[in-house]
């Protein structure tokens, strides 16, 4: 890694336009680590159900009956991280779903960008019928405000370390990689010119005054890669928002903590016992 950030802080300064389409390559591709026996032990249990997302194959999957609670990974991620949530959910009568992001896990690889990421959680919602809940993580939960904008309907919502912007990420990346500011505005620019969007139509924050789902934010005071002032802004800038905060998790050991996953699903049951009878409720692809 230090020859690396010496190498890209090099081009950086020698040809900063290839330094910026190298570094949109890297920053499109999501690393894919191996996954833990306890996640392909948990799968194993699930079934399997893929979809088509543009020319994409996603794999999801689907436990158990009932209104459906779709779990979200973020960026480099996989479904089966939140697979903690899955037993607790079922048990109260759930169906959860989830699935593995383009270029991540299981799916089909490539570069991705976040709007690709959008699109997939709205194809899998689309698939598994209206959702009593959704619970997203990091990116995924970035991705996921944008889809609840773009008009997915969630009965409850939980937000689970979520980055409240895109800049930030990229800051970080550049900043590990020994890529210059000005290589990393470049970078912004290409992939903005590439999906036609800005980053800022993906900020959590400015989206959240336009949302009226119920929404849960947990974040750790400690989280090393999301620090837990974006989960503070999102909470207050969306309506009725409350927030969790938890000491020494970090980022990812946050989606495995016995009180976080029951804090989570006691709000989603909640919700849903608020809903009570007026949840239209079929399954769908079962």
């Amino acid at each position: 890694m230090p020859l690396a950030r010496a190498a890209n802080r090099a081009l950086s300064h020698l040809a900063p336009e290839l330094a910026a389409r190298a570094a949109e390559r890297l920053f499109r591709t999501p690393p894919r680590p191996r996954r833990r026996q306890t996640e392909i032990d948990l799968l194993g249990a699930a079934r399997a159900r893929p979809i088509r997302v543009g020319a994409r194959r996603v794999e999801t999957w689907v436990w158990g009956a009932g209104p459906s609670v779709l779990l979200v990974h973020g960026w480099g991620g996989r479904g089966a991280q939140l697979g903690a949530f899955v037993e607790p959910l079922t048990t109260r009568g759930f169906s959860v779903v989830t699935f593995d992001a383009p270029g991540h896990g299981a799916s089909d690889g490539g570069l991705l960008t976040i709007p690709e990421m959008t699109d997939a959680i709205l194809a899998v919602a689309a698939a598994r019928g209206p959702l009593a809940g959704l619970i997203a993580h990091s990116v995924g939960a970035t991705a996921a405000t944008r889809a609840l904008y773009e008009g997915l309907d969630a009965g409850a919502v939980v937000l689970v370390g979520p980055a409240a912007d895109l800049v930030s990420p990229s800051v970080r990346f550049a900043a590990a990689l020994g890529f210059t500011p000005a290589v990393r505005e470049r970078m912004r620019q290409r992939i903005e010119a590439r999906v036609g969007r800005s980053w800022s139509a993906f900020d959590a924050a400015a989206l959240a005054p336009s949302l009226d789902a119920p929404l849960l934010v947990i974040h750790d005071r400690g989280d090393g890669e999301v620090p837990w002032q974006h989960g503070l802004a999102i909470t207050h800038a969306w309506r009725g928002a409350g927030l969790l905060m938890t000491d020494g998790l970090g980022h990812r050991r946050i989606l495995r903590h016995p009180d976080v996953v029951a804090a989570a699903v006691a709000f989603v049951n909640a919700r849903t016992a608020v809903a009570g009878h007026s949840m239209q409720w079929a399954p769908v692809g079962v």
